[in-house]
């Protein structure tokens, strides 16, 4: 689109380079850049990919938090970023936001090295309470007077972390502002005229000045003061009781204003100007729309929560991508429910995201068996933990990154207890575009220190169904199968299940000289490199190792007898992981025979971008695992 197209579409939208530019706009004018922003995202989302509703329904409410606050001065927290691309775009990203997700451009999320503007991290949930009360807290350290504003999906009030810092920031009673964006994807209060002709009233500089006012007098005048203001302060929760909904949040220690119309931009200015400078721990309600003002996601606010490129700009999500094979989490979600059809004690859990697990199946199938407890994954794990204590068997299915969370409920809860828990880690590995917040690269890592606790990860989306079967009837503690997003390697379906034997890996190629143990995806991806070494005259054995722990060690025995070099494949950060459990084992057992090459995420965080992308970039694409075995024999030709 050359510069005159631009100007012509976007006439509004290419004069913001900054907030400082947003504020010299009238508030009409804001009404019709909320039109060509909204515009503007589906053009570029739907190319890119990305979380488009969230950011649609959030277009008037950034523009008002921009208008109203000074940012950068002033700091904005978003929690969590799936709502802030109206925020980057108009803080001097506009011109690169086609860069979205993609390899080396801007990252969907919010990221504190991309822009002064985005003053902390956000990938994760329910974060930005306790990160805006820090922020709080130095600015009174530091006796400065900038204001510091939490902006909240209603999903991430399901966080305990969220009460855990409104709690303390209502004890704390500093100044700090939250505002309470509600979608309706998890609180859905009435609002009426009454409630915005209450909230306008108390949010007003008369009716607070008035306020202050009364009980100053009221304080003066002794036994007499005191009865006074507890009937003011009772008048006043009576009416909140029955005409709003934030007696919650009041009980907290906040000062609460709403529900607000978050479309309506005039009013939400108004507001905002009118509670900024009030003292004390305040939350503004904001009721919006997920994928406002484009249709298609109006109407499927779940499908249409973040889509992936090439989508469309009409009426839906296209549907004829070409897809090899069904993806991992098909494939879980169909086994789950094939196995909660011979087994009435199978249930499933998840914290928010039935579809991106495959639990939508069991749902659909049993309603009464399947709970999701919304994003909440240390409570998903200890509910899990309950359960299993009276003898029902709980596929708890989290991604990878979201599991992180819930690591001293796996070790406290379920492992110490030797609770049989299942643990269906979906995205393990990369994952792509949504980048380090989401890449499920730790999970081998934390996992595997744990004792009691079984750790899977297959080669295939056959042997994952195999996995499931075997964790659904092993009964001697807690099992965790780790298996990638996406497509699945094509693999024929076997007709049964089979249990799998705990800790007996499998050759899948014999070989000589060369031994790589593999894990997981990256079986597939050993096995495409050994036709690369064949170029180079080598013929490399290949083993799918099935198991983290407990490992193959009579394998793993017989192969540094065996191979002059042994190399270890993962997907995953290499300190802690896989390749170091094989070398514990080897030093344990005191054979140094062999040359050992661990390959796998070295200790970093891995960027944005497309899983091939990134897998070359990490050399663990079948061209970089081979030319990584061809540099080290080429490197010890003596030695071996």
């Amino acid at each position: 689109m050359n510069e005159k197209m631009i100007n012509e579409k976007y006439k509004l939208l290419y004069r913001i380079n900054t907030p400082e530019d947003l504020r010299k706009l009238s508030i009409n004018e804001l009404k019709f850049l909320s039109d060509e922003i909204r515009e503007f995202l589906v053009e570029i989302v739907s190319k890119t990919g990305g979380h488009l509703g969230s950011s649609l329904g959030a277009v008037e409410l950034t523009l008002a938090l921009h208008y109203v606050f000074n940012t950068p001065y002033d700091k904005l927290v978003w929690d969590v970023g799936h709502q802030a691309y109206v925020h980057k775009i108009i803080t001097g990203r506009r011109d690169v936001f086609h860069t979205l997700r993609q390899f080396g451009g801007i990252s969907g999320f919010l990221k504190i090295t991309e822009s002064e503007y985005d003053t902390f991290g956000a990938g994760h949930a329910s974060t930005a309470i306790s990160g805006a009360l820090g922020m709080a807290v130095a600015r009174d350290l530091k006796k400065e007077k900038y204001r510091v504003v939490a902006i909240v999906g209603d999903g991430s009030m399901t966080g305990g972390m969220a009460f855990e810092a409104m709690n303390n920031a209502g004890l704390q009673k500093r100044n700090l502002i939250i505002i309470l964006n509600d979608n309706n994807m998890s609180i859905a209060p009435n609002v009426s005229a009454i409630t915005n002709y209450f909230t306008e009233l108390i949010s007003r500089p008369e009716y607070n000045k008035l306020k202050a006012g009364v009980w100053d007098l009221t304080g003066k005048l002794d036994s007499l003061g005191d009865r006074l203001r507890k009937i003011a302060v009772r008048l006043e929760e009576g009416i909140k009781v029955v005409i709003t909904p934030g007696m919650l949040f009041e009980a907290l220690g906040f000062r609460y204003f709403g529900p607000l119309n978050g479309h309506n931009i005039q009013k939400l200015i108004k507001i905002l100007n009118q509670i900024k400078d009030l003292n004390g721990p305040i939350l503004v309600h904001v009721m919006t729309e997920k994928g406002k003002g484009y249709p298609p996601a109006e109407e499927d606010s779940q499908k249409l929560h973040g889509i992936s490129p090439p989508s469309i700009i009409s009426e839906k999500c296209s549907e004829d991508v070409k897809i090899k094979a069904p993806s991992y989490t098909k494939v879980a979600g169909s086994t789950f429910v094939e196995l909660a059809k011979q087994n009435d004690k199978v249930v499933g859990i998840t914290a928010a995201m039935p579809d991106g697990t495959g639990l939508d199946q069991l749902q659909k199938e049993f309603p009464d068996r399947f709970f999701d407890v919304g994003i909440a994954e240390q409570h998903a794990v200890t509910f899990a933990a309950g359960l299993a204590t009276q003898g029902y068997i709980p596929i708890a299915a989290i991604y990878s990154t979201f599991l992180q969370r819930a690591f001293d409920q796996i070790i406290h809860d379920v492992a110490l207890q030797k609770l049989h828990v299942v643990f269906a880690i979906d995205r393990g590995g990369i994952v792509g575009a949504d980048g380090p917040t989401h890449h499920g690269v730790f999970d081998l890592a934390y996992l595997r220190i744990i004792p009691n606790l079984v750790i899977m990860a297959p080669k295939d989306e056959n042997e994952l169904r195999h996995m499931i079967y075997t964790a659904v009837n092993y009964t001697n503690g807690p099992v965790a199968i780790r298996y990638p997003r996406g497509e699945g390697e094509g693999a024929k379906m076997d007709d049964k299940l089979q249990n799998l034997k705990i800790g007996k890996a499998e050759i899948v190629k014999e070989g000589n000289k060369i031994a790589i143990l593999a894990i997981g995806k990256m079986v597939s991806h050993s096995i495409s490199a050994a036709k690369i070494l064949k170029s180079y005259g080598f013929d490399p054995m290949i083993a799918n190792m099935r198991f983290v722990k407990p490992l193959d060690q009579e394998l793993i025995s017989n192969v540094i007898k065996n191979y002059d070099v042994i190399v270890t494949v993962e997907d995953g950060i290499l300190y802690g992981g896989f390749g170091s459990a094989v070398n514990e084992f080897v030093i344990q057992k005191g054979i140094y025979k062999s040359k050992i090459l661990n390959l796998g995420i070295p200790d970093e965080f891995v960027p944005h971008g497309t899983p091939e992308e990134l897998y070359k970039l990490l050399r663990l694409d079948p061209e970089g695992i081979a030319q990584q075995i061809v540099e080290l024999i080429k490197n010890n030709q003596n030695n071996l």
